[in-house]
């Protein structure tokens, strides 16, 4: 059986970083972290955009 992506219960605001974290067997709290300093170094907005319609997209588990 494939796995499939979904927004994690262990959740700080959405899931989103959580469930990708789960998707790839890594660390939530690395994903976020990583995620933090990407926005930051991209002017944030972008980032921002992608979170809110991952939240929306992604289903939760």
């Amino acid at each position: 059986m494939t796995q499939r992506l979904t927004r994690s219960r262990d959740k700080m605001l959405g899931g989103v970083c959580a469930g990708i974290a789960n998707y790839f067997g890594w660390d939530p709290t690395m994903v976020r972290l990583g995620y933090v300093v990407l926005s930051v170094l991209s002017a944030a907005f972008p980032g921002i955009l992608v979170y809110i319609i991952m939240w929306i997209v992604v289903p939760e588990s």
